[in-house]
């Protein structure tokens, strides 16, 4: 049966499921009609009251453990109450201070900015910080193009490791010897101790911005020697930090097994193609609730996780935190949200 719409939930029932649900975020325990009577501020005898829960179990949003225990929300029922109901808080000055200071570049590669913001938001949601990170590439030594004959270049790539790649590029025939040199000269200068995305970056930037005076056909052929590499480079990692917070809410063996699962398929090499999906679902922080999420597909665990872009606002990867269903949704949004767009304004 497909679960009631917000708009389908009359008054009372709509505050009896959220005083269901906050109550479930707090402490994780089911909630009985008698407790919501006495405590909630809701004025409804507890056998109105278990009779609207029971309308809302029928409908799908809550579910009982046993037949004459409390109600807690289903999966169907937390994503009705985060996308519909859920009001979420935003950052103080000191958070965002803090975020900023904990993610800071200073002396800080690539790799090390990302695996720092993953520590951070795993310290302050107190779950797991995952990061979908773009390949690690080896710095540069030198760039070449040498002419092949009519409409065909090599371009060659020296890595500081040593490693030395060939790839065949087509160029205009006819095109002048001249053009090449040109082109060579120009990424020799700016390639030198960066990674072949880095050099991509700032190279694409200089030629939209017009700060080169490179000819049309010299900055195609640049943009062409560059992007023939990083054309196949489309993976990358998946940095996850933070593990040992997703079993402080395990309390039985199912739930440790739970866990493992998820950390398995978190480590799979497709764990950073899935997550960046995930991320570029729409715009902003996507919130996917148990088995809505492909990442992991099973019951028991959420994700919260947002793009962040490079300067050109492509994204380049995606941020998040994994927990389990009961995480608070109000504050974990916009941190995951604030960091994000943090990591991406230090990356541009």
């Amino acid at each position: 049966m497909k679960p009631l719409s917000i708009a389908e939930l009359n008054e009372r029932s709509r505050e009896i499921f959220r005083h269901i649900v906050e109550s479930y975020f707090e402490s994780g325990d089911p909630v009985g009609s008698r407790t919501i009577s006495q405590h909630s501020g809701i004025d409804l005898s507890p056998a109105t009251i278990r009779n609207v829960m029971a309308e809302l179990e029928e409908a799908g949003l809550l579910f009982s453990r046993h037949t004459s225990a409390g109600r807690l929300p289903t999966e169907a029922g937390l994503r009705l109450f985060v996308h519909a109901l859920l009001q979420i808080g935003d950052l103080d000055e000191r958070e965002r201070s803090d975020i900023e200071a904990q993610c800071a570049t200073t002396g800080k590669n690539l790799e090390q900015v990302l695996d720092q913001a993953s520590r951070t938001l795993s310290g302050l949601s107190h779950c797991a910080g995952v990061v979908a990170a773009p390949n690690s590439e080896s710095r540069l030594r030198h760039l070449e193009f040498v002419n092949l004959g009519p409409g065909r270049a090599l371009v060659v790539l020296v890595m500081e490791n040593g490693m030395i790649e060939n790839r065949v590029v087509n160029v205009p025939i006819g095109m002048p010897a001249s053009v090449l040199t040109e082109a060579t000269n120009y990424v020799a200068a700016r390639l030198a101790g960066r990674t072949l995305t880095e050099a991509k970056l700032q190279i694409q930037r200089e030629i939209e911005a017009h700060k080169t005076q490179l000819d049309a056909a010299t900055a195609a052929i640049v943009e062409a020697g560059l992007a023939i590499w990083s054309g196949d480079k489309e993976g990358g990692t998946l940095i996850l930090r933070g593990q040992s917070n997703l079993l402080d809410d395990v309390t039985a063996l199912e739930d440790l097994e739970r866990v493992r699962q998820l950390f398995d398929m978190l480590e799979r090499e497709e764990g950073y193609l899935r997550l960046l999906e995930a991320a570029q679902h729409g715009e902003g922080v996507q919130i996917f609730i148990g088995a809505e999420s492909a990442l992991f597909n099973h019951a028991g665990c959420s994700m919260i996780v947002a793009p962040y872009k490079d300067r050109s606002e492509q994204i380049i990867g995606a941020i998040g935190v994994v927990g389990p269903t009961r995480i608070n949704y109000a504050r974990i949004i916009p941190m995951v949200d604030y960091t994000a767009k943090v990591v991406g304004r230090l990356l541009g």
